[in-house]
């Protein structure tokens, strides 16, 4: 029966792909499906495998090792490197399609140095060989390639650059995958990290949701996302890793994201249908990595929201003139230090600016600086003089009045 890996990628196509790679490299490769049986290859199998394989026990084949270390590789979103039973390296790089896994291609044997007698003394222990086998498989190591580890590496990115186009969709999917494990990653640190610092588990901490819609509102995606893995490590870490309580606090996570886009100037209308899909999709999961990864996409979402709706085609410009703003608001900014960043007349950028925020630039700026001053007030003992001046204001009188003009409160009260 034709495997299912040929019914989306011509055998051909891959025949001359394997072929191409061993030309240049010298390092086996084949196909092999999803259950780790041989479909094609380049290269001859080495002689030390042939040799070896007869003491591997029926229940323990390269075959099984082969499709773990492919589903490995689907988890982690890129080649995975890994030594077989016999201690010899190999790189496996999944093709996947609409999370189907297809096969694999397969390369290697190899080792990373010169091979030695505790190599092969492991072997021995492990799998109860005789001495003269033993010297046999010593023997046979001359025939393995020996490549070093900074090649290796850039063996499993051309592994990459020239199989994750294969089939439409598999890359996506695996940065999909990569990001996902990068972020669990990321959680499980801040989780560490609460745990080293003995945190009082009962204090949710609110500081730490202000920050985050703070730099959702700065349209600051990097710094948003670090927040938010800080704060999904305390409550997966307060909670024992509870999926329904993680839940309750996604949705009433995403309903403050919403309302801060909103805001922030984004359109109501689309916001809250975002919103309310965001909330249905949260029902339907079912494991807490990825309830993480899609609060990760919900904030991404709403941050590019609050500039998506600049129009066309002057949104590429105002968005960096806006994040130009959201750097060094606190610092002495004119008009003419962010024309002069987005590479525009002052003239021209004021008149832009105005007809696509709504705003001028010095109100923008004032409501960027009072947005800051809030955060100040809310979370810190400072005196407001110094709130001032850490908001970019040059004095408090000023401050004071601005800030009130936009709240409708003296920092005083609003504090």
């Amino acid at each position: 029966m034709k495997s299912l890996l040929y019914s989306i990628v011509s055998e051909d196509t891959l025949k001359l792909m394997l072929d191409t790679f061993f030309a240049c490299m010298q390092l086996p490769i084949q196909i092999i499906d999803s259950q780790g049986d041989y479909l094609d290859g380049s290269g001859q199998t080495s002689s030390f495998c042939h040799c070896f394989q007869r003491y591997l026990p029926a229940s323990d084949t390269c075959e099984k090792m082969h499709a773990s270390a492919s589903k490995k590789a689907i988890s982690l979103g890129e080649p995975y490197i890994f030594a077989c039973h016999a201690n010899l390296n190999h790189i496996v790089f999944p093709l996947i399609t609409k999370k189907t896994f297809l096969g694999s291609i397969l390369a290697g044997p190899f080792l990373m140095d010169s091979p030695d007698s505790i190599l092969i003394s492991d072997l021995v222990k492990k799998y109860n060989i005789s001495t003269d086998q033993a010297l046999e498989l010593y023997d046979e190591t001359e025939n393995l390639p020996i490549i070093s580890p900074a090649r290796v590496n850039h063996i499993s990115h051309l592994l990459f650059y020239m199989f994750a186009n294969l089939i439409e969709g598999s890359k996506e999917e695996l940065n999909h995958n990569h990001h996902k494990l990068l972020q669990q990653s990321l959680i499980n640190e801040s989780i560490q990290r609460y745990k080293a610092e003995n945190i009082n588990i009962e204090s949710y901490p609110y500081d730490q949701e202000k920050e985050l819609l703070h730099q959702v509102k700065l349209g600051n995606v990097s710094a948003a996302n670090a927040v938010l893995n800080s704060l999904l490590g305390y409550v997966l870490f307060s909670k024992n890793s509870s999926l329904e309580i993680a839940k309750t606090r996604a949705i009433e996570l995403c309903s403050l994201l919403s309302r801060t886009a909103i805001e922030g100037g984004a359109p109501t209308d689309n916001i809250l249908r975002l919103n309310n899909e965001f909330l249905k999709n949260i029902q339907q999961i079912s494991t807490i990595d990825s309830l993480c990864y899609h609060l990760q996409e919900i904030v991404e979402t709403f941050s590019e929201s609050l500039f998506n709706y600049i129009p066309s085609p002057n949104n590429e410009l105002i968005h960096r003139a806006m994040i130009y703003i959201s750097k060094h608001f606190n610092e002495v900014l004119t008009l003419e230090d962010v024309a002069k960043h987005v590479h525009l007349h002052p003239s021209y950028f004021s008149t832009m600016f105005k007809q696509s925020i709504g705003s001028s630039f010095k109100e923008y700026l004032n409501m960027v600086r009072i947005e800051e001053s809030k955060r100040l007030l809310s979370n810190t003992d400072f005196p407001i003089i110094d709130i001032a001046i850490a908001s970019g204001f040059e004095d408090q009188s000023y401050f004071s009045k601005v800030f009130k003009k936009y709240t409708g409160l003296t920092p005083k009260q609003f504090r």
